[in-house]
């Protein structure tokens, strides 16, 4: 094995060629990142930006500024990282490194200003927000890796974004056709024998006009057809299109023939009211929603079968619905659940705030959770440390009470690179007993009480 001083990045920086026509072509072939293995454990990754206006003097950039998931960017007490200047050149690079199994997604962010941000040395909850909105300002000039092989994707923001899968990364063999440009965006309609619907939803107790997806996969047994709910619809049915993957599962009998209902967020505004535990929402669901989807797409009514799946606000906004709700949604899919709500800051507190983790209180003082017992797949980034860290109380208590829970923790962020392998890994455990029976739960440790 080479060692880090013999790696071909440090051989291809070192190049008098750096920056020539056939140097970048070198690169464009292979693509990037680059990714080498150290002796260490560990893996070295390199990023290439491509100055578009040559070298420091024909150029007016001043920072390539790179954001990667709960690595770079406001989730960490770090200052924002800019790649570096090769003088005399076009090459901009950075290096860090990660473990085999990570996954993320980032983008580069090219400024012609040293845009400085203002940091308080004592207050990390300040910091946190003031490195958020130092970020959003410059979001507008941001730009997916161009030398990455596989398809760039819209972020929450509108921000296009590129992903990196370490080479031991779990697989994700169901998104490889999106990410190698194999299918297209998935706006389009599915292959039979799906059936893709878009209805508008009015609904009388929440005054609101949405979006709704029905997606079947199937039409041999329409009234056995188990459901699957998913939140943040908008994000699953247009800018991380998930018919074809739930379709290959489909196909190769890793998941049955099922009917599949998204749910538009209308705006972030509505998500954050609708999202956080909010009995108005469900309550329209259950009694406008749901009859007008069996007249839609017949399925089955039996609870045990039924997913609610969501992430963030949406993993906090599903277990809830199953809490509160058991006699109508028995199985959960909750990914970076937002169990800290309503107290974002819990974490740069003396002493947990009695109003933080409001749904954990629930279920410690026995309010919702003991009427049916849930099957709950929870999933959680290593890196996004609040979210993490609220995550395994969840796990813990759910299973002291009784619950069925799968409960893993991935290398990665707050991302929906990672939330969509979980996603369906999540429905093949809910609509396959044998798995979710077997699980290992080795993962769910004690937790301190709050």
């Amino acid at each position: 094995m080479k060692t880090e001083q013999q790696s071909e990045s440090s051989a291809l920086l070192a190049s008098q060629h750096a920056g020539s026509h056939g140097w970048w072509l070198d690169i464009a072939r292979r693509g990037t990142p680059w990714v080498e293995p150290l002796a260490s454990g560990r893996w070295k990754v390199t990023f290439f930006w491509r100055d578009p206006q040559g070298c420091e003097f024909t150029s007016a950039y001043q920072r390539v500024w790179i954001h990667i998931n709960c690595l770079t960017d406001h989730h960490q007490s770090s200052p924002p990282q800019s790649l570096q200047r090769l003088s005399g050149s076009d090459v901009w690079y950075w290096q860090t490194e990660l473990k085999g199994d990570w996954r993320g997604s980032y983008c580069f962010i090219p400024c012609m200003d040293d845009r400085p941000l203002d940091r308080h040395e004592e207050n990390s909850h300040a910091n946190m927000h003031t490195t958020r909105h130092w970020w959003q300002q410059i979001f507008a000039r941001s730009t997916p890796d161009l030398l990455n092989p596989y398809r760039a994707w819209p972020g929450v923001g509108g921000h296009f974004l590129s992903g990196l899968h370490m080479p031991l990364a779990p697989q994700q063999p169901a998104w490889q056709d999106f990410d190698n440009y194999a299918i297209a965006s998935g706006r389009c309609t599915p292959a039979p024998p799906a059936r893709l619907q878009r209805h508008i939803w009015h609904s009388p107790r929440l005054g609101t006009t949405r979006q709704v997806w029905i997606y079947s996969t199937g039409e041999s047994s329409p009234s056995t057809r188990p459901l699957a709910i998913l939140l943040d619809g908008q994000f699953w049915a247009q800018q991380m299109p998930v018919w074809d993957p739930l379709m290959q599962l489909t196909r190769c009998g890793k998941l049955p023939e099922a009917v599949y209902l998204l749910i538009d967020i209308i705006d972030l505004k509505h998500r954050a009211q609708e999202l956080t535990c909010n009995d108005a929402f469900w309550l329209a669901v259950q009694e406008e929603l749901l009859p007008q989807l069996a007249r839609w797409a017949p399925h089955s009514r039996e609870p045990a079968n039924t997913v609610v799946a969501g992430q963030s606000f949406g993993g906090l906004a599903s277990l809830y619905a199953g809490l509160r709700w058991p006699e109508h949604f028995g199985a959960i899919i909750s990914q970076s659940g937002s169990f800290w709500w309503p107290r974002r800051d819990m974490l740069q507190q003396q002493t947990v705030p009695e109003d933080a983790c409001w749904l954990m209180r629930q279920i410690e003082a026995k309010r919702w959770g003991e009427q049916g017992k849930l099957k709950v797949f929870l999933e959680a980034g290593v890196h996004e440390k609040l979210v993490h860290q609220v995550n395994d109380r969840m796990a813990a208590l759910l299973s002291a009470h009784g619950h069925q829970v799968q409960y893993r923790v991935v290398e990665g962020g707050h991302d929906a690179l990672c939330w969509r392998g979980g996603l369906l890994d999540g429905l093949q455990a809910h609509w396959d007993n044998r798995r979710l029976s077997n699980c290992n739960l080795q993962s769910i440790g004690h937790t301190q009480p709050f």
